[in-house]
Parts: C-alpha cells; structure tokens; sequence
C-alpha cells in the first residue's frame, strides 16, 4: 500500500508540472513573436501619412510578425489585404537587404512606393534615395534576398 501512494504522489507531481508546463506554453509562444515596425500601425501610414503608435489591446498576427492598430477598422483593414499595408521586408531595412544583410529598420523612415511601404534603418535622404536611385534593381535584389527573412 506504501508503494502504490508513493508512486501516485509521483504521478501527481508528474501532472503537476506537466499541467504548469502546458499552460505556460501560449505565454511563451506569444513572447516570441515580434511586433513589427515597433508597434506602428501600417494602415496609418497609408491612410494618415504617417507612422503612429498602434495599441496593444488591437493586435493581429501575420507573417510571424505582430501588427498593432490605431483601431479595430485598421486591423480589418490589414486583415483584408496584408500585402497592401504590410512592409515589403518585415521589420528589416530594404536598402541594407539588397546587400544579402538583415538590419532592423526604423518605421520612422519608410516611402510607399507603388502601394507597397518600405522601411529603412536610415533616414532619407540616404536610405529611401539610395533604394529609389535604381528602384527596380534593388527590389529585386531585396526580394532574391528575402530567404534570409525566413531563416532569422
């Protein structure tokens, strides 16, 4: 009878940290998945014309990224057409991947070109004017280099 309780407290305990780990596993996830464009809404930059802060309580996943929204019709919005408010690159400058590097860009720094926003580490004039001199060449480049996107 010892024997059998001593292995039900060891079940138990088993159970015990099991259940903890399980349940501890959606606050780990969610850790792990970056905000993009350090909680700027990417609907403003369209809509507005500018980069603002999005609110934590108005979030949407996409791309392994989490986005955040001045308002519940911004993230429809984005949930509608990602492609279209999204940054091309994720939170990664477009300048600096045409040279086959990942750098964080600064929201702060960004043109739309053709619908689609693209952000930079540096601020114009030398970022957006480099990556505009020769628009089409460096986004292909970016987009031949977007697999390291994927790997980081």
């Amino acid at each position: 009878m010892h024997q059998l309780s001593q292995r039900n407290a060891v079940g138990l305990l088993i159970l015990i940290a099991a259940t903890v780990f399980a349940t501890s596993m959606p606050m780990l996830a969610a850790q792990v998945v970056p905000l993009a464009i350090k909680g700027c809404d990417p609907v403003d930059y369209v809509h507005v014309g500018k980069p603002t802060p999005g609110l934590a309580e108005i979030e949407y996943e996409h791309d392994g990224l989490h986005y955040r929204f001045a308002s519940p019709e911004y993230r429809e919005l984005f949930r509608a057409d990602p492609a279209h408010y999204a940054p091309q690159y994720g939170n990664f400058c477009a300048m600096v991947l045409t040279k086959g590097l990942l750098v964080t860009a600064n929201p702060e720094n960004w043109p739309i070109h053709d619908g689609k926003l693209f952000v930079f580490r540096s601020p114009p004039p030398a970022g957006p004017a480099l990556f505009q001199k020769d628009l089409a060449e460096n986004i292909a480049k970016a987009n031949e280099n977007r697999t390291l996107i994927a790997k980081h």
